[in-house]
């Protein structure tokens, strides 16, 4: 009997254990499973999205949140999630994006042919999802206000019309394009346009729209890897208030091909808005620049800038701010372009030749913009540079690149790596040979701004110094001491060594290597000869907004830049 016991016991104890081992595998395989489970839904689901939003007309994103009280335009259900479209607004769930493709249709690059030119073109009007604080254009009450699918907006006017105001007659009533018809590409323009080219026609001035005297079309160049990121988000905003044929991203298209569009367009008429840094104005500059050389000079657009670099300091000069961060509403940037006035900038050729004399390679040449300079700051810039081609993603914020830089500046005040520059170089403005004093770095200066909104040539303002223009064929030149004598001339506590101004300069690098750097792009140079001249003007946008203490010392400068400008038309 106790055998019998021990035994039954024995038994139940080992099935208690493999039944703790059974349930225990659960609890660990069971969520693992589900897990993968969901995952290979997710991947499976994300390669359908893909696919729907690859063959569809509109530029479907998919978001996992909506930054607003968002309805699906298909089934009027409320969406946390979901996709949106950025030419026409349109926002439906994820099992209703094959339904809204077949019921709705996007903005229209280019109008439909019919047999005849078009001059016009009715409302094109999405039900619900309408903008914050939008007042309805028949009784001006706030639209939007009940929590459903509800009222109307054009995709083109931006006007908003309440459920109850909608009438037959607005639904086949004359667009005007509302506030920004000045800037938007007109879909009947590009068509008649179209006719006109295949007809060997090219008086394009003759079917202006709207017959408007001040029609200036906008052609927006965004580029989505400049500073903080923004770009992506900015391209989005300006489909849904322009002709998405007007807006271009620099990392899908160069901007050569992006300016082929000013060709259709009015001679002397177009705006360009440039979203980035200041390497992507100088890019787009730069295919302006073959523009001439193509013999299409009575196309060159005049350019405007969103600053999303780091420095921005070209920005800065032309009164466009020292970085954009979302604080202004896109309509408001649109206001600006309208009202900007046009102005000159010098742009520079900077030749490098390598000294020595079996040297069989062609001189390095660039475009100078902004400044160009040997010393401590092309050495912050060429580590920042460095720096970054290793470890991209981590160089994402303006912040975070700012304070890269702000570390290599300290480095270089304690270890002093450009020191005794004075006896390494030799300084020609003119071909006058200047005598240099103790040195660290020398720069030279197209612009007002230097190092992120520093006014280098200015400094204390405590001290008589000629006037500085970006349109006057002059260049100035200054010399710095070091890195911390850098600091001290951004935050106004001493001046730069004023060397002087000249149409023509010459820097020879006798022995060593040096950093050197032209718009923020450096490179560890040896023995040579550096030689800059004028090369051409561009044509840019002054915007003459809220002036900063740093503006102030330069007003009169802009407002006689802006005479002599009048003058020159």
């Amino acid at each position: 009997m106790e055998g019998t016991k021990s035994r039954s016991g024995t038994s139940s104890s080992v099935i208690a254990d493999w039944s703790l081992v059974f349930w225990t595998l659960c609890s660990v395989l069971l969520p693992v499973l589900i897990t993968l489970w969901c995952s290979f839904q997710r991947s499976r689901r994300q390669v359908l999205i893909r696919d729907i939003f690859r063959k569809s007309k509109h530029d479907w994103h998919y978001t996992d949140l909506f930054g607003q009280p968002s309805y699906c335009c298909v089934c009027a259900q409320h969406i946390l999630q979901g996709a949106f479209c950025n030419c026409c607004g349109l926002r439906v769930s994820e099992g209703c994006l094959k339904k809204a493709d077949q019921l709705f249709l996007c903005k229209e690059i280019m109008m439909r042919s019919n047999g005849g030119a078009h001059s016009s073109m009715p409302h094109h009007w999405i039900r619900g999802n309408v903008p914050l604080c939008s007042c309805c254009m028949i009784c001006k009450q706030q639209c939007g206000t009940q929590p459903k699918l509800c009222d109307y907006r054009c995709v083109w006017c931006q006007y908003t019309v309440h459920d109850e105001c909608m009438m037959d007659c607005l639904k086949t009533e004359e667009c005007t394009f509302g506030e920004f018809r000045d800037l938007i590409i007109p879909p009947y323009y590009l068509s008649t346009i179209n006719h006109m080219r295949k007809d060997k026609r090219s008086n394009y001035e003759k079917v202006v729209p709207y017959c408007r005297k001040h029609w200036m079309p906008v052609i927006i160049l965004a580029n989505t890897r400049s500073g903080n990121n923004m770009g992506e988000t900015l391209l989005g905003e300006f489909k849904i208030l322009l002709n998405p044929v007007q807006v271009f991203d620099l990392s899908k298209i160069a901007p050569a091909k992006a300016l082929q569009l000013c060709t259709l367009l009015p001679c002397n008429t177009v705006r360009v808005l440039v979203c980035g840094g200041d390497g992507t104005v100088g890019w787009v500059l730069d295919a302006i620049d073959e523009m001439k050389i193509k013999g299409q000079e009575r196309y060159i657009p005049q350019v405007s800038i969103l600053p999303l670099g780091t420095g921005n300091d070209l920005s800065n000069t032309l009164g466009w701010g020292a970085g954009y961060a979302g604080e202004v509403p896109v309509e408001q940037i649109l206001r600006n372009v309208m009202e900007a006035d046009g102005v000159k900038l010098d742009r520079w050729k900077v030749q490098v030749t390598n000294k020595g004399y079996y040297n069989l390679r062609k001189p390095k040449v660039f475009t100078m913009n902004n400044y160009f300079s040997v010393g401590p700051d092309a050495l912050m810039a060429l580590n920042f540079h460095a720096h970054r081609e290793k470890t991209p993603s981590l160089f994402s914020s303006r912040i975070i690149n700012k304070a890269v830089y702000f570390f290599y500046g300290t480095k270089d005040c304690l270890v002093q790596e450009c020191k005794d520059l004075n006896k390494k170089v030799e300084l020609e403005l003119d071909g006058e040979r200047i005598d240099l004093p103790n040195l660290e770095g020398i720069i030279v200066l197209n612009i007002g701004y230097w190092g992120g909104g520093c006014r280098l040539w200015e400094g204390m303002g405590d001290e008589p110094y000629p006037l500085a223009r970006h349109d006057d064929g002059l260049l100035e030149v200054v010399g710095v001491h070091g890195s911390f004598h850098c600091a001290q001339i951004q935050v106004k506590l001493a001046n730069p060594v004023r060397l002087g101004q000249a149409h023509t300069v010459r820097l020879i690098l006798k022995s060593s290597k040096m950093p050197m750097q032209v718009d923020g792009e450096p490179w560890a140079q040896g023995p040579c000869t550096v030689t800059i001249t004028h090369k051409t003007h561009a044509l840019m946008l002054y915007h003459s907004g809220e002036q900063t203490d740093d503006d102030a010392s330069s007003v009169s400068e802009q407002d006689h830049m802006r005479e002599q400008t009048d003058e020159d038309v």
